[in-house]
């Protein structure tokens, strides 16, 4: 073996340790999250500066949910993650960032009551979901979509409880959505029933508003049985 050269064995046990560094992300996360509730996941591009429609839109979405008495969650970074955590950091209920470790690194924001870090994009993408009352998905890149794909893929497969899934800026959308509605049910790889899933909005009133409407009779709190399912997740 080549001096240096990592041995089998040595993989093995390093393989190993990775699962103790997991299993603390995942507790570090369920403890600061499980006391935010209720609390709206907020998704968009990172490319996205200050002087943006987008930006402004965003952060004036959060500012609203967070005056409502919503904890706002981000992925920590800049651009509509910055302008969720900005506007949240300004109302009275909690502004989270759920960071990840790059290998090209990016500061987080400065506006995170609760920063968290993770090594694991999948541990952060528990965290997204577990404790989410809504989503909320702004225009965004491959990180966006494959956010909003996740939580469509989890309803839809019944591993995680019905919530608000809502597009913001339907210019942005419209495209995806009618793909959706002509090539994937038209081809019937998913049902007329997926469709419901999620709504396209524009204005910050109509997304706080979509998200009470939807918890009207229910009430935010989960049911046994949707307690069960996120256990699971």
């Amino acid at each position: 073996m080549q001096s240096g050269a990592t041995s089998p064995e040595g993989a093995l046990s390093r393989e190993s340790w990775k699962i103790f560094q997991i299993m603390a992300e995942f507790v570090e996360g369920f403890e600061a999250l499980a006391q935010i509730r209720p609390s709206v996941s907020i998704f968009g591009s990172s490319r996205i500066t200050p002087d943006h429609p987008y930006f402004m839109l965003a952060e004036d979405i959060a500012r609203k949910l967070s005056d409502a008495g919503f904890s706002v969650v981000s992925g920590g970074g800049p651009g509509i993650m910055e302008a969720a955590n900005k506007g949240a950091y300004a109302g009275p209920s909690p502004s989270v960032g759920l960071n990840i470790r790059l290998p090209h690194e990016q500061a987080g924001n400065a506006y995170q009551d609760i920063r968290l870090t993770f090594q694991h994009f999948f541990v952060r993408k528990v965290m997204f979901v577990k404790y989410a009352t809504a989503y909320v998905v702004m225009p965004g890149g491959f990180g966006t979509l494959d956010e909003l794909m996740e939580i469509l893929t989890l309803i839809q497969t019944g591993k995680s409880r019905r919530i608000p899934i809502i597009l913001v800026h339907t210019p942005f959308w419209s495209g995806l959505t009618e793909w959706f509605r002509t090539v994937l049910l038209g081809d019937g790889v998913i049902s007329e029933s997926d469709m419901d899933l999620f709504v396209t909005l524009d204005k910050p009133e109509d997304v706080i508003d979509a998200i009470f409407g939807y918890y009207e009779l229910s009430g935010f709190e989960p049911s046994e049985e949707e307690k069960e399912i996120q256990l699971n997740l």
